[in-house]
């Protein structure tokens, strides 16, 4: 299977403009007029005097009319996909062999969709075997740059299970083409893989272009859960005195002979005892036992998360421990190194406890060349109901996951708006280059229609972007480690 590594592969790219691609001026014009219209221009005896606007409240500039079920639906790449029902569970620690597609700058998270188009003939023939076979099932990883800029497969990926395809075939030239939805499935761990036309992809199919598909041998990582720590050492008492807790408060009431009430006495005290305090009877104190607390934990991310995105409202994250993990491990804009640490962890507490401390650390995101910042973490939200970063794909078979945030900055816009192939519809792409380096960062998109809400916003592709982490006790941030 052929690798394109280009990862400035762009919405469109195929119809650059080259002479207004190459007019930064007319960028950079543009970035002036909005700061400009900004303001109000007031002029008295020849003289020009700025008037600045009323400030918007935050959230009147944060409200949306856009229907964020329409990108997570992918309806750019048609309404014609031909569903394909089923869902498949593989055993966990169980060793088997998958085909795999191998993606530059995506990591595909158990629970999460990641849209595939592809013209390439050994993938596509890869592909449709996988969907003619009973578990519809392959393998995705993480294509990924050592030091030396060579290509190295991750040893940590997802199973994908294809529940949406189209297949077609232009007529003039023969080519077929495919456009799959798949849904990540289980985690798995690589243990080798070899290029072959054997195993479970049809030969016959393959003969005639000599094609050789990634074989992968994996193992299916389980996803462990915590006991009830406090079981056997619990006091039956405490179990009743914390139910109390949950209970109405009683009161008593005196009153007078017309029916006046004199005084109002609580006659249930607040009970000291918590369902932590049958730590005293271990060896650790309470405030171990509130840091792997799943209910805590889960309290302090959803908190922790409304802090980047006032809109998010705790209903619309998952009540799961093990899907809000990787919720939090999907949509989290994090670099390859970090987000593969996350995924390779084998139970939601840790995970958990790992993305807090990394969400309480990352307050910017900046260029992953020249480290320049583009956007702060406070700007981020969501514009799809799957979550602030999702995956899509351009005309060329480049998947991109995207995050969306309200602002940016240092970034230059290269070309026109378009609306073709747009992944939100409704709004017109610009391509977005860092204005220290020329590296492709993402788009700007701005609305076509009136009625929608915002009018505008940047999609930054996460290959492109590094998390700024923000430590005010330690200068050296290189040393830094995500707890576990």
């Amino acid at each position: 299977m052929t690798i394109n590594s280009d990862f400035l592969g762009s919405v469109g790219q195929e119809r650059f403009d080259p002479i207004a691609g190459t007019d930064e001026e007319e960028a950079e014009m543009e970035q002036d007029v909005e700061v400009a219209n900004d303001n109000e221009e007031e002029v008295e005896g020849g003289n020009v005097k700025v008037k600045k606007k009323p400030k918007k409240s935050k959230e009147a500039s944060r409200s949306m009319s856009f229907d964020s079920s329409l990108p997570s639906s992918h309806t750019y790449l048609g309404t014609d996909l031909e569903e394909i029902s089923g869902r498949t569970i593989l055993e966990d620690d169980s060793v088997i062999e998958l085909p795999l597609v191998t993606l530059p700058g995506t990591i595909l998270v158990p629970g999460h969709i990641i849209p595939l188009y592809s013209h390439n003939q050994h993938e596509v023939a890869m592909l449709k075997s996988v969907v003619d076979s009973t578990d519809k099932t392959f393998g995705v990883v993480a294509l990924r740059m050592d030091e030396e800029y060579r290509h190295i497969i991750a040893g940590i990926g997802t199973t994908a299970e294809i529940y949406s395809v189209k297949n077609e075939m232009d007529d003039a030239s023969g080519i077929s083409t495919i456009t799959v939805l798949a849904q990540g499935r289980q985690r798995f761990e690589l243990k080798e893989y070899r290029r072959t036309i054997t195993g479970r992809v049809n030969v016959k199919v393959l003969a005639f272009i000599n094609a050789r598909i990634i074989m992968g041998t994996v193992k299916v990582l389980p996803d462990t859960e915590l006991g009830e720590v406090f079981q056997g050492v619990q006091p039956h008492i405490h179990c009743k005195l914390c139910c109390l807790e949950d209970h109405e408060e009683d009161f008593k009431v005196a009153m007078d002979r017309q029916g006046r009430i004199i005084s109002c006495v609580k006659m249930t005290p607040k009970s000291k005892i918590n369902r932590f305090s049958a730590a005293n009877y271990t060896w650790w104190p309470p405030w171990v036992y509130k840091m792997y607390d799943t209910e805590l934990l889960m309290k302090r991310v959803k908190t922790e998360l409304q802090k980047w995105d006032d809109t998010l409202s705790s209903d619309k994250l998952p009540k799961d421990a093990t899907k809000l993990s990787y919720w939090v491990t999907q949509n989290i804009p994090l670099d390859d190194s970090l987000k593969l640490h996350l995924l390779s962890i084998n139970n939601a507490v840790q995970r958990l406890r790992c993305a807090l401390h990394i969400i309480c650390k990352c307050s910017i995101l900046c260029c992953k060349d020249c480290n320049e910042q583009i956007a702060d973490m406070s700007n981020v939200f969501s514009m799809s109901v799957s979550g602030p970063l999702s995956a899509y794909v351009n005309p060329g078979g480049h998947v991109h996951e995207t995050v969306t945030v309200h602002q940016a900055e240092n970034l230059n816009l290269i070309g026109r708006p378009s609306t073709d192939h747009s992944w939100f519809p409704g709004y017109a792409w610009t391509i977005a280059q860092c204005k220290r380096c020329s590296a492709h960062m993402g788009w700007k998109f701005t609305t076509r229609r009136k009625d929608l809400i915002p009018h505008k916003f940047w999609g930054l592709c996460r290959s492109s972007l590094i998390p700024g982490m923000s430590d005010p006790d330690h200068k050296d941030k290189g040393d830094w480690t995500p707890v576990m």
